[in-house]
């Protein structure tokens, strides 16, 4: 099992490789939008993890974590985009794709764990 320390280090690779995606794909009228809603939920996974982890009350931890869940599910959505609007882009988002279900599993764990 992950200590927190790791899944803060784990989503903050996972905003990093986001952003490192986001500089290769094609920039026009359709995909710019595209990638700023990427940007913004992708990067906002770690960021609310680290908010978590510094919460004032167990209600406010599942509440934060949710977040970040919501964004890594976001995020998933908006890969999808991408690739609709460059299907060049798909062998190219697999990775990110594959860490993005794996957060959203370690997340939703978190979240079910800590209702109990």
């Amino acid at each position: 099992m992950l200590h927190k320390f790791d899944l803060i280090e784990r989503t903050e690779k996972f905003g990093t490789q986001a952003i490192l995606f986001a500089k290769i794909i094609p920039k026009n009228c359709v995909t710019l939008p595209l990638i700023s809603q990427f940007i913004r939920a992708s990067t906002s996974v770690g960021a609310n993890y680290c908010e978590a982890n510094n919460a004032e009350s167990k209600k406010d931890f599942i509440h934060k974590v949710g977040i970040s869940k919501k964004e890594v599910k976001e995020t998933i959505f908006w890969l999808k985009m991408i690739v609709a609007a460059d299907s060049g882009l798909v062998d190219k988002i697999k990775e990110l794709h594959q860490e993005a279900i794996e957060l959203n599993l370690i997340l939703s764990s978190i979240v079910k764990k800590s209702l109990i």
